[in-house]
């Protein structure tokens, strides 16, 4: 059970509007935490309309969703790598990870399911067999997962302490006059839309701490083709950071990108955010040895670097 203190700024608010800003959650979200039995306001049951005044106790929980189970599907999978204990895969833009409210099935992990069979760790859960990191539904690229607990386990251990390499490709919009740099700038949940990540202050809405390289390997005037590694994996890192530089990612509406005349007479080949994680190193869980992979950019990154080239010559 949580604990909020009604201050005089909130005072004569209705409940539900409060609740929502100091439990991060939409003012429906709120309304029904309140309308099934979740929230209390000065130790009676809450209603949505109470409009409370300064210093009165409002104390709400939020009840963990419950999980579905996620099915086997037979969709193919591109592997790039695999042995007894893990595999990786290249997934395609618009696939996305793992079952959620809204893409319940069609996912990686349903794939997973029917391409493993119960060779898949639970340390996840059971909507994330095997997932020991993740990459956004429009992002392509490499992901490694785990065919049981302890490489699960072996593989996270490397991502938190920061010695699992991992290599994106993008495309931004703007010039750089340096050719390489570093933001350092700490990224949390944004403090007006939820879905949203943003750069906050060091403490600010439970901000983590996040880094970011980048090298310029090509640049096409307004559009520069960029190497990211990330020292840290926070979500949606690369996106929100490029974006608080001035270079948001081709076709990255969420975070500023997608307005340019380039973005909107090529959006066909955008659908999305221009971003690949090309590669992937880690030292294997059972073996020691270093696993280095990579994989090719996809056709329609391809494409676009044809076209600002060709625009260039």
């Amino acid at each position: 059970m949580t604990t909020h203190r009604i201050t005089e700024e909130e005072s004569g608010t209705r409940l539900d509007s409060i609740l929502a800003a100091a439990a991060g959650i939409s003012r429906t979200a709120a309304a029904k935490l309140i309308a099934e039995g979740h929230v209390t306001l000065a130790g009676r049951a809450a209603d949505k309309n109470d409009r409370p005044a300064a210093g009165e106790e409002l104390c709400y929980e939020i009840p963990a969703p419950r999980e579905a189970s996620a099915e086997a599907q037979d969709i193919p999978l591109e592997i790039v790598y695999e042995d007894d204990d893990l595999l990786v895969i290249n997934k395609p833009s618009g696939m996305v990870v793992h079952p959620a409210a809204g893409n319940e099935d069609g996912t990686l992990v349903n794939a997973l399911l029917f391409h493993c069979k119960d060779g898949l760790s639970g340390v996840g859960g059971e909507l994330r067999p095997g997932i020991v990191h993740r990459i956004d539904k429009d992002t392509s690229g490499l992901l490694a997962v785990a065919k049981h607990d302890k490489s699960h386990r072996a593989l996270a251990a490397q991502l938190e302490d920061h010695t699992m390499r991992r290599t994106y490709y993008a495309l931004v919009n703007g010039g750089f006059a340096e050719d390489e740099g570093t933001v350092d700038k700490p990224i949390g949940r944004h403090p007006r839309d939820r879905k949203k990540m943003a750069v906050l202050r060091p403490g600010e809405g439970h901000s983590r701490h996040a880094i970011t390289h980048y090298t310029v390997l090509r640049r096409f005037g307004a559009v520069t083709l960029l190497r990211l590694q990330l020292e840290t994996g926070r979500t949606h890192q690369i996106r929100v950071h490029m974006s608080s530089i001035g270079h948001p990612l081709l076709g990255d509406e969420v975070y500023g990108g997608g307005h340019t005349p380039f973005e909107k007479k090529h959006a066909a080949l955008l659908n999305g955010q221009c971003l690949h994680a090309g590669e992937l190193a880690f030292l294997h869980p059972t073996t020691g040895e270093t696993v280095h992979v990579t994989c090719p950019l996809p056709t329609s990154f391809e494409r676009l670097l044809a076209i600002l080239g060709a625009a260039e010559a």
